[in-house]
């Protein structure tokens, strides 16, 4: 439990930033952010796996490049379910997912699989 609210407050990052850097994305409120942080990581794990399954031709055939219409699909989920997420369009949902991407992927290197903080030691 701890592993996924770590993980959602690392995606609540992920679409602070989003709002700064993509144009068409806004959260009305810290508690939307925190709550659409929460939502996307359940819509994540329940419905993407599905959506993933019904597009698999589609996804095989575009050799994976699929995935990323997925993952805007899943954010603007998160903003139609979510009254105070607010996502302009199809760009700015794909760029959003890809900002929340990069941020959950930088940020679950410090995360171990029980939610720890890690400490990657480099010997040499």
């Amino acid at each position: 439990m701890l592993g996924f609210l770590i993980r959602a407050a690392i995606a609540a990052l992920g679409l602070w930033l989003s709002t700064l850097w993509v144009k068409g994305v806004s959260i009305d409120t810290p508690s939307t952010l925190i709550l659409a942080g929460l939502l996307l990581g359940v819509v994540n794990a329940i419905v993407r796996p599905i959506a993933i399954l019904l597009t698999l031709p589609m996804t095989l055939v575009t050799l994976g490049l699929f995935l990323l219409i997925i993952n805007a699909g899943m954010v603007a989920l998160v903003a139609w379910m979510l009254p105070g997420m607010h996502v302009a369009g199809f760009w700015a949902a794909f760029w959003t997912a890809a900002l929340v991407s990069v941020v959950s992927f930088v940020g679950s290197r410090f995360i171990g699989p029980k939610g720890r903080v890690e400490v990657i030691v480099k010997r040499g």
